[in-house]
């Protein structure tokens, strides 16, 4: 029996919103900006990459279990094998290049800190060619690396060979030496001596400067004499800087 004093008793009604601040809908929509992010970054490597990888990946995404064209599932390995291993390659040889860059500025900045060559710093060249890594040292009219008309090193140059040797011996890469000429003749008799004979002969006395130090003889691969086949300023044959000695580094990958 209920008396008058009684309390009625209260219903609470809760409501559950949705959405707001507290909601999950900007949380789908931030994932689908970072997919969306993701694959244009793909898309932009890929389109970096060499012909190579370009036609690997293709073919992958094109057929990625390898059924079509009458294939079972067990032959699609190669197809995904030869995509990641030219992935690897493309990796591998990036990760070099950067390494070899890396080693040509500690060169140079290491060089243009010494006295003795800072002074060379206008004639040596840095860059990177079909077949790695390229160290040039080019003449002037001030300062040459070897007696006129002969393959003997000056002291100097001597000096700067045999100290580019010692940091190009941290590494495993192997080298070729190439020496030029500017087109002046150096002909002595129809079968004489030539600018190819001298080319030639400074690219050994180079490498007799380059191995003089830490550097191993048997990371010599080549020594290469071009003569005035390759001159670098094709305007002015006679130029001093058509002469010059060629230091590359090869890439670890390079079949030439």
């Amino acid at each position: 029996m209920s008396n008058g004093n009684e309390v009625p008793p209260r219903i609470v009604k809760k409501i559950n919103k949705h959405g707001g601040a507290h909601g999950g809908a900007w949380k789908v929509a931030y994932a689908d900006f970072v997919t969306a992010m993701m694959a244009l970054f793909i898309v932009l490597w890929i389109m970096g990459q060499s012909k190579e990888v370009q036609k690997s990946v293709a073919s992958y995404f094109n057929d990625p279990i390898g059924i079509s064209a009458g294939k079972g599932i067990l032959n699609s390995g190669p197809s995904v094998a030869k995509a990641e291993g030219a992935f690897d390659m493309q990796m591998a040889h990036q990760k070099e290049m950067e390494l070899l860059k890396k080693l040509g500025q500690d060169i140079v900045n290491e060089l243009s800190k010494d006295p003795t060559f800072s002074n060379l710093m206008g004639q040596i060249k840095v860059e990177f060619v079909k077949e790695g890594l390229r160290i040039e040292i080019v003449e002037s009219s001030k300062d040459m690396f070897f007696q006129i008309g002969t393959a003997e090193l000056t002291h100097q140059a001597f000096l700067l060979l045999q100290k580019i040797g010692n940091d190009i011996s941290k590494l495993g890469n192997k080298i070729l030496i190439e020496g030029h000429t500017d087109s002046r003749p150096y002909n002595d008799g129809p079968n004489g001596y030539t600018n190819f004979e001298l080319s030639a002969d400074r690219a050994n006395s180079a490498r007799r400067a380059l191995t003089s130090g830490k550097l191993s003889e048997d990371k010599i691969e080549q020594v290469r004499g071009y003569a005035d086949r390759m001159l670098r300023d094709k305007k002015d044959p006679y130029s001093f800087v058509n002469r010059r000695i060629s230091i590359i580094i090869k890439y670890s990958d390079s079949k030439e």
